[in-house]
């Protein structure tokens, strides 16, 4: 790297980097705090059900393949 245009390449490159991470820090700072939460989590029997029927049939599978003969 003894060309001086590649290390000038190289400077800008990274200048560039660093000044749109900045901007998108301070995108992130000025939208409200509401905006970046996400929705409350809240208890859903359904949900719960859809889970455990998943788990179960994949155990179930995974006993048949481990106790085939």
């Amino acid at each position: 790297m003894k060309d001086p245009k590649t290390i000038v390449a190289a400077i800008t490159a990274v200048a560039a980097y660093i000044k749109s991470e900045e901007e998108a820090v301070m995108a992130l700072r000025a939208m409200p705090q509401a905006a970046c939460r996400g929705p409350a989590d809240r208890f859903s029997p359904w949900q719960m059900s859809g889970r455990h029927d998943q788990m179960q049939m994949r155990m179930q599978m995974q006993l048949k393949a481990y106790h085939r003969k």
